[in-house]
């Protein structure tokens, strides 16, 4: 028994890593957004840390998203201030037409939701991108945001599941959905980013080339063509 619960610790250790370090993230990404119109620089800078998290296994999560923020508030306050006013005025119209009983509402107030799904898919998108690729414009983060957000309706779908789940569920952990609720839809985003995309992924960060093939670098593809080279 007790060899199976020590084979068991890495698996263990393993599993708390996925909620331990999305949540580090997701609390960094908290603080930040306390600034009302910095939620959009400060979840770019959460995709970032996560995505070093991946590809590196960086697991400073807290602090990088931290020190991303300042690139991506440079970058992205003006999208955010933008983003910030349109979320206002589509809640007041949602909330005003809430309290109307007259036929034609309905299909207003189905208009209002069905822009505000489609405003979360994109921006989730949106700073998966960025977190991908620090380096690059805005003009390609939105690009690119716009086919992996809607360039397959199964992977926009899932996004928007992503966002709902990840709230609803983190509900049952003390602080669950300002920790979780931005980093997993984040996490699947990046994810998603992995895979080609309709429009080719222009501009997304090339895989490192410790993770890629030996022979995609130069190496001898025999006997062993995934052998990885010492840094």
């Amino acid at each position: 028994m007790a060899r199976t619960l020590s084979s068991s610790w890495p698996t263990l250790l393993r599993g708390l890593e996925f909620v331990a370090y999305p949540a580090a993230a997701g609390a960094a990404c908290a603080v930040l957004s306390l600034g009302v119109v910095t939620w959009l620089p400060a979840l770019a800078a959460l995709a970032h840390a996560l995505q070093r998290w991946r590809v590196d296994g960086d697991s400073r999560c807290f602090v990088h998203t931290f020190t991303a923020f300042p690139r991506y508030w440079r970058a992205l306050w003006r999208h955010g201030l933008v983003s910030t006013a349109a979320a206002g005025v589509l809640a007041a119209n949602i909330v005003h037409l809430l309290g109307r009983s007259e036929p034609w509402t309905f299909a207003v107030l189905a208009a209002q939701v069905g822009v505000a799904a489609a405003a979360v898919i994109h921006h989730v998108a949106l700073a998966a991108e960025a977190g991908r690729a620090p380096d690059g414009s805005v003009g390609t983060w939105t690009r690119n945001a716009l086919a992996l957000g809607f360039g397959s309706a199964g992977r926009g779908t899932a996004l928007l599941g992503a966002v709902v789940s990840a709230v609803l569920l983190s509900l049952v952990v003390p602080l669950g959905p300002l920790l979780l609720g931005p980093s997993i839809p984040v996490l699947l985003a990046l994810s998603f980013g992995d895979s080609p995309s309709p429009a080719g992924r222009r501009g997304h960060t090339p895989q490192p080339a410790r993770m890629r093939p030996a022979y995609e670098r130069g190496g001898h593809p025999h006997p062993d063509p995934y052998r990885l080279h010492p840094e």
